[in-house]
């Protein structure tokens, strides 16, 4: 024993070493492919680019500032865990901002986002998110990501169905069939996705001289990416439906500044954003992502610990200076994933645009985004939600799926992760209870 001592310090060491930590942040940036890992950095934009906007139109949110610090943790967050790792806004912060008129505005919603990320802080560095990531089964996770997929699909489709008032967070009338945000162009958008990506990468055990032909045009339907070319589709028409937007542009960053949070936002914070957010950023920021992650790219290796600690350091640095409460998100990664994204470096280019616009344009990028056509940004929801639903299709067993599919319905009627997970935590012990007493 004493021997393999020093062999463990010296590895260890090693291992911590500058030149060993420049290689391994190299290799997490590093492209698996350009083209594919530039239209997976597009799948993230249905969830981020909606509530930005609303919070920016409703509630002054600062978009320069925001958008230079969510770069800066895609740069952060690529570099460390080498996946496409997204960085989304706390939708419950978001929602109670947008639901509560004047009484949570700015303040209200950096505390809210400040203790949320406190919270997540201590429970990462103590272990306990590591704790609670074991003891969690997989047919509730499943269930959290189940739930989350669907909503996310259901919120695409009204995003293509109605014309949305982001301001208000509301739906207005049916979206006209003709015109630069018309139904047809956001089915026709859908098709073009669907054919150039399919429902996704299936291993096949198929002769391969019988295949040869298929498998040559699926290689370069795989070079295609669909996801940017929609998205530059999407920035072309914004400035074709109101030209006169270029004037509205003015260059140069947002001025950044401390918020000052005084003691009633912080109440008001804590109790109408934090205790809504903290069980939706558990399961489906930490236990959700380390789960799926694992999934999707089984030769790494994820920690909740870890996770659980970056996010909660991102809001504790960011809010402070008026940048958008943020988490990780299920739903990204599965988008991301679902258009090409395999690496760190998806992230890294996503991240470094963020800054660059943060910088170069500042706040005053709100007016080209308010013309992006919304159909558009629901035909990447839809597909990262059912990217993220179709995840759960490893419940093999009766009793795995039942839990699954209790705890999913409950979360999307009750609209709440949390009771979702009571519900479909109840269950899974009812039945291995049942299963115990009944032979």
């Amino acid at each position: 024993m004493d021997s393999e001592n020093p062999q463990t310090f010296e590895t260890q060491a090693e291992t911590s070493s500058p030149t060993n930590i420049v290689q391994k942040v190299r290799r997490n940036l590093s492209f698996k492919s350009k083209w594919a890992e530039l239209n997976g950095a597009m799948g993230d934009l249905g969830t981020y680019i909606p509530i930005v906007l609303a919070l920016t139109l409703a509630k002054d949110l600062n978009l320069g500032t925001t958008l230079i610090f969510t770069g800066l943790y895609n740069i952060v967050t690529g570099a460390i865990y080498g996946v496409p790792m997204p960085v989304q806004p706390m939708k419950s912060i978001a929602a109670a901002a947008l639901s509560n008129g004047s009484g949570f505005d700015i303040p209200e919603i950096m505390a809210a986002g400040v203790c949320t990320g406190a919270i997540l802080l201590v429970l990462g560095a103590t272990g306990l998110m590591q704790m609670v990531y074991k003891l969690i089964p997989l047919s509730v996770v499943r269930g959290i990501q189940l739930s989350q997929g669907l909503a996310f699909a259901m919120s695409a489709v009204k995003y293509i169905r109605k014309v949305q008032d982001f301001s208000k967070s509301k739906s207005m009338g049916n979206r006209q069939w003709l015109g630069l945000d018309g139904l047809v162009l956001a089915l026709f958008c859908a098709c073009f996705i669907t054919v150039v990506n399919g429902a996704g990468q299936e291993r096949h055990n198929v002769d391969e001289e019988r295949n040869i032909r298929r498998k040559r045009m699926r290689k370069i339907m795989a070079t295609i990416p669909s996801a940017f070319i929609v998205f530059v589709l999407g920035v072309v028409l914004a400035f074709i439906r109101r030209p006169k937007v270029v004037n509205d542009i003015k260059f140069g960053p947002s001025a950044m500044e401390v918020v000052k949070i005084p003691g009633h936002s912080w109440k008001e914070g804590f109790i109408k954003g934090t205790i809504p957010q903290l069980p939706l950023s558990i399961l489906n920021s930490v236990i959700a992502v380390c789960k799926l992650s694992s999934d999707l790219f089984p030769e790494r290796e994820f920690s909740a610990t870890s996770v659980s600690v970056t996010v909660g350091l991102m809001n504790l640095v960011g809010c402070w200076f008026g940048a958008m409460p943020c988490c990780h998100g299920a739903g990204g990664l599965a988008g991301q994933y679902k258009f090409g994204g395999r690496s760190g470096g998806c992230v890294a280019i996503l991240g470094a645009a963020k800054m660059v616009l943060g910088l170069v344009l500042g706040t005053s990028l709100v007016m080209i985004l308010h013309q992006f056509p919304v159909g558009i940004l629901g035909v990447l929801l839809l597909f990262a939600g059912i990217e993220l639903a179709m995840s759960c299709r490893d419940m093999n067993s009766k009793e795995e799926s039942f839990v699954m599919l209790i705890c999913a319905a409950v979360s999307l009627v009750g609209s709440s992760a949390a009771l979702g997970f009571v519900c479909g935590m109840l269950v899974h012990v009812l039945l291995k209870l049942r299963t115990l007493c009944v032979p």
